[in-house]
């Protein structure tokens, strides 16, 4: 494995797909959008999409896991 493959951004996919009512998968919190257009983002394009999916995965824990 080459040096710059180990710095590629993998897909957050963890093939549990289920669109809410904004488009956003509730497996790996990608919209439809970004899912779509994965392959085709820079490196640095995929990593801010990262930051938003951990984003609204708390905030969706926030939201339904009130215990």
């Amino acid at each position: 494995m080459s040096h710059s493959s180990c710095n590629l951004v993998q897909s957050p996919c963890i093939r549990k797909c289920c669109l809410d009512d904004k488009d956003v998968c509730l497996g790996c919190f990608r919209t439809l959008n970004e899912i779509t257009c994965w392959t085709s983002y820079s490196e640095d394009e995929k990593r801010k999409v990262l930051a938003h999916c951990t984003r609204r995965k708390q905030q969706h824990a926030q939201k339904y896991n009130r215990n």
